[in-house]
């Protein structure tokens, strides 16, 4: 989550929503004297948030030409903020299926290695996670939690550094499929892979993530497409 708060925030949460929608089109050269008006900030509060923007990879400034908007591919994609930008975006579909390849690839590794190296206090989060899952108010956060236990259990620093593009595939999944509510119920499935970490299946732990995302691609799938989950 962004560390920034309050106009400071807010200002630079607006400027990089607008470029990930593509209001303000890559090469384009933003107008201070205008968004200073438009969003009724000082000239401070405005360089500072291109600051910002700036460390992100989206704008750069240039001498004797001013601050543009740089192309999606110079972002820094893996950036929590931007990841959430986009994620927030519901038509960027393409950004959608990267997110599902990425945990395609991730979390079935992830789950490997859990069933390898597990604590009883990985296997308690894991456990505790699938509980709460029951409680349809708190499925969303049940299911974010999992995901962040089961990558935590493989003990591996840098894996748990993807754990905020696992976290915003899992979000902007649920903004589908839970916003729509045409989800069932995804306890089995879950209880599936901590069954398979619990005896050190790691074959098994694989299979059962990979069942459990092939499902929820399948429910993304039936969403947008209209049609009724399977």
């Amino acid at each position: 989550m962004s560390v920034f708060r309050g106009i400071h925030g807010a200002v630079v949460a607006h400027l990089g929503e607008l470029i990930v929608r593509g209001d303000v089109a890559p090469g384009a050269v933003l107008d201070p004297v205008r968004l200073e008006n438009e969003l009724g900030v000082s000239r401070t509060v405005l360089r500072e948030a291109l600051r910002v923007l700036a460390a992100k990879g989206m704008v750069d400034a240039r001498p004797k030409r001013g601050t543009l908007v740089r192309p999606r591919e110079e972002w820094a994609l893996l950036d929590a903020d931007v990841l959430r930008w986009q994620a927030q975006n519901r038509a960027d579909d393409a950004f959608l299926s990267d997110l599902a390849e990425v945990r395609d690839i991730v979390e079935p590794a992830g789950a490997r290695l859990a069933a390898q190296r597990r604590t009883d206090a990985d296997l308690a989060a894991l456990g505790d996670a699938v509980e709460r899952m029951t409680d349809p108010d708190a499925v969303v956060e049940a299911d974010l939690a999992f995901h962040r236990a089961l990558l935590a259990a493989a003990h591996n620093a840098l894996l748990r550094q993807l754990e905020e593009v696992i976290a915003t595939g899992l979000r902007a999944r649920d903004l589908l499929v839970h916003a729509d509510g045409g989800h069932d119920d995804s306890v089995p499935a879950h209880r599936a892979v901590l069954d398979a970490v619990t005896r050190g299946d790691a074959d098994g732990a694989e299979r059962a993530v990979r069942e459990l995302l092939a499902r929820a691609d399948r429910d993304v799938g039936a969403i947008t497409s209209g049609k009724e989950p399977e």
